[in-house]
């Protein structure tokens, strides 16, 4: 069976760092395009970065030249620096994974919150 686990959350002040990370367990990531998505409060979920197996790589626009993805296909991660944190940062997580197949798979969430 195939788990998302998602790490690395808390609580930061603004201009501060979190890494995120996503571990897949049950199943190899080499194959899948992995992402990384957030729903802040009241908000709809939004796809904050992805990475394919190409390496191939989309950032949406309130993330671009603050938040890095990568993945690590030998320890089936993929991890999400986010750098330069606004309030506006604040959501919970989710790290996504589609195989092969077009099978999707979402962890649980994890809680970042910037303070100003």
């Amino acid at each position: 069976q195939v788990q998302v686990a998602e790490s690395g959350g808390g609580l930061v002040q603004a201009g501060g760092s979190l890494t995120l990370s996503c571990e897949v367990s049950g199943s190899t990531t080499s194959g899948n395009t992995m992402a990384w998505y957030r729903q802040a409060p009241g908000k709809k979920r939004e796809l904050v970065a992805r990475i394919d197996s190409g390496g191939n790589i989309f950032y949406t626009n309130d993330v671009k030249g603050r938040f890095t993805i990568s993945r690590d296909n030998a320890r089936n991660t993929v991890n999400l620096q986010m750098d330069s944190l606004k309030p506006e940062d604040t959501a919970v997580y989710y790290c996504h994974a589609v195989n092969i197949y077009g099978t999707v798979y979402w962890g649980h969430g994890t809680q970042v919150t910037v303070s100003s």
